[in-house]
């Protein structure tokens, strides 16, 4: 991290600020104290006071009790921020945030020094944190931004001030809070809106809820898609890497990328006109793309007994990333049994009840040959998935357990996936484990 004199962060953050003896600055920031290092800061969040003398212990050089947690860490890494040459790509949309995050790190690594979001760093805690990684020479940082409602991502792109902004896509997310589609698309337009003169917005095509937010003075928009400046020509997929052919405006690009789901193909169109955006070089762009590691639990394999194959995309869900699982599931089975063990997606609203059928209709229609559906919500999923036997639904997490280990057998291709909220982690850890003990 560029380093921050304990004196600057007195004056940037409310709080209790103490120092380790002889400390006069900070190189880093966590807010977890098994991950200090020598010279960090430990900012205590939520119940993190509890672990002050811990972070002592690991050589922390001062720990601070902000007073607002999240405007601390919002006031250190805009300071950081600012003391940084780098390129600055923000990316945002209902779906495939990391991935594209991912792709666009493992491009970016072999020509420029490249910082990018851990995993789903991409709220109010962990977009500071990632700028806070930021050194004297580095080059690009990549961030993830999320949001629950209005508002969230113009108050992270206001510390992080991107020159880049992209968005993956526009679908029912979070309707909760922002209640339609147009709502998401009005709420992930506030990172196009950060952008300065002289930046690049990156957008999908198909996304005509977002066209009344493109009035942007001195900002490229670069629409990604078939009718768009940034388009796919060719798509060869083998058993694992996929080829892909692009035009990127009036330069082509051939490339091949070590996965094989259809739907980081979207992704990764996203991340090279994000490359392309960084000026980087397109006739090397080849150089780390079959260095692409995806985040954990979207789309991880791992095996099952008899030749299984089991996908962990655990990590979150709505219907746009059920659907591209489900179409996984059908291309890694072969002739496996697919099986899908599918937890609620949660914040859809009041028309969360069709969605989930929605979903269990798609599976039917992809194929699956049996279901767990684990969750309130997810009893839609079973009244949608006509012809899907077994179609069991299990009301709670220790249910679900009970009837994934009943239903799936040797040699299947299981996909688990649900939202966040569900902890479906368990049953995959559970599978995934048996495999290895029977």
């Amino acid at each position: 991290m560029i380093g921050l004199g304990l004196d600057e962060v007195a004056a940037l953050c409310d709080g209790a600020l103490e120092a380790a003896p002889g400390s006069t600055h900070v190189t880093g920031v966590r807010v977890d104290s098994r991950l200090i290092e020598p010279g960090d800061l430990f900012v205590a969040v939520g119940a993190g006071s509890a672990f002050l003398a811990d972070a002592r212990e690991h050589g922390a050089a001062a720990t601070l009790v902000p007073t607002d947690a999240f405007a601390g860490l919002a006031a250190l890494g805009a300071a950081v921020r600012d003391r940084s040459d780098a390129q600055v790509v923000a990316i945002t949309g209902s779906t495939g945030k990391t991935s594209t995050k991912d792709i666009l790190a493992a491009l970016c690594r072999p020509h420029a020094r490249t910082i990018a979001a851990h995993a789903s760093f991409n709220n109010e805690i962990g977009t500071p944190l990632t700028l806070c990684r930021l050194e004297a020479d580095t080059e690009v940082c990549i961030l993830e931004l999320a949001m629950r409602g209005f508002g969230q991502i113009a108050e992270l792109a206001a510390i992080a001030r991107p020159q880049i902004g992209a968005i993956t896509n526009v679908g029912p997310v979070h309707l909760e809070l922002v209640e339609t589609v147009e709502g998401v698309a009005r709420a992930k337009a506030e990172l196009l809106r950060a952008l300065p003169p002289g930046g690049t917005a990156i957008v999908p095509a198909s996304a005509r809820e977002l066209e009344p937010f493109l009035a942007l003075d001195g900002v490229e928009v670069v629409r990604v898609g078939p009718d768009g400046d940034v388009r796919l020509i060719g798509l060869e997929t083998g058993s694992r890497t996929t080829r892909l052919e692009v035009e990127l405006g009036d330069d082509h690009v051939e490339v091949e990328l070590n996965f094989t789901a259809q739907h980081h193909v979207d992704n990764a169109l996203v991340a090279l006109a994000a490359y392309r955006a960084l000026g980087l070089p397109l006739a090397e762009v080849g150089e780390g793309a079959r260095e692409i590691v995806f985040s954990p639990w979207r789309g991880e394999e791992l095996p099952l007994a008899g030749g299984g194959v089991l996908i962990n995309d655990c990590y979150n869900a709505n219907p746009i990333s059920m659907r591209a699982a489900l179409t996984l599931l059908g291309t890694r089975a072969e002739s496996r049994r697919r099986v899908a063990i599918l937890g609620d997606m949660a914040e859809l609203g009041p028309d969360a009840p069709s969605y989930h059928v929605e979903v269990g209709a798609a599976a039917a229609e992809l194929g699956v040959g049996a279901l767990v559906a684990i969750g309130p919500l997810a009893r839609g999923y079973v009244d949608g998935a006509e012809g899907v036997e077994p179609a069991v639904w299990a009301a709670t997490l220790e249910e679900g357990l009970e009837a994934a280990a009943r239903i799936v057998e040797p040699g299947d291709c299981v996909l688990v996936k649900g939202s966040r909220a569900m902890g479906l982690e368990a049953v995959a850890e559970a599978l995934a484990t048996e495999a290895v003990t029977s």
